[in-house]
């Protein structure tokens, strides 16, 4: 959701806010891609939804056995709304707060933008944050893409045998179902597509939205 604000120093330049969504089904590429932008544009940081998981002990198990990680309920998503409240309210501030220096524009000019990459699976599935996006992305790849992604990776804690069929993947074709019934203007990028095209493709577009801002009164 765009924001402006006027610096009470006249002699800074006016700061917009652009809030980038990175969503994808797990092991889509979508942490790559958002940390790809974060490097390339400047003035942003990311909030990753992972990092909101509740404790193993309090997530509920399902009738055959398996953790029910593949849920908002699952994540702590009250206090990853707050983060991405208190980056709304005062970007410059939340970046200094995590050691990230602001940069300015060279050469000045007058509106700074401040881009904030929240990336996560389950990010359009949550009304609140959804409705906070400016540009939403999707990351999709096949199954047997995801299900071999997946069992090259080390979970804490490990995934028990039969978890991609039994959960994950039912999971997310349910939440997939939920987020296509709620959410519109989702950009749709297959993430078998090279990574550096995938890139190129996201940048440009959310550079174009940064021009955007820029010459917006």
């Amino acid at each position: 959701m765009y924001q402006k604000r006027r610096s009470e120093d006249p002699q800074q330049a006016e700061m917009k806010t652009l809030v980038v969504g990175v969503g994808g089904m797990t092991n889509g590429g979508k942490s790559t891609l958002s940390r790809s932008l974060h490097q390339q544009i400047p003035n942003s940081c990311i909030i990753a939804q992972d990092s909101y998981f509740k404790d193993n002990s309090v997530v509920p198990v399902d009738g055959s056995g398996f953790k029910q990680y593949d849920m908002l309920s699952a994540l702590h998503m009250d206090t990853m709304m707050r983060d991405v409240d208190s980056w709304r309210r005062d970007p410059d501030s939340f970046l200094r707060q995590r050691g990230l220096n602001p940069e300015r524009t060279t050469p000045p000019v007058d509106t700074e933008v401040f881009v904030l990459i929240v990336e996560g699976f389950l990010i359009f599935n949550h009304r609140s944050l959804n409705e906070l996006f400016d540009k939403r992305y999707f990351m999709e790849i096949p199954y047997d893409v995801c299900k071999r992604r997946r069992s090259s990776r080390v979970y804490t804690p490990p995934d028990p045998p039969g978890y991609f069929d039994g959960h994950v993947w039912p999971m997310y074709l349910k939440n997939r179902e939920q987020m296509e019934s709620m959410v519109s203007g989702i950009v749709f990028l297959d993430g078998l597509e090279p990574k550096e095209e995938l890139l190129a493709a996201v940048y440009e577009d959310v550079c174009q939205e940064i021009e955007r801002l820029r010459e917006k009164d």
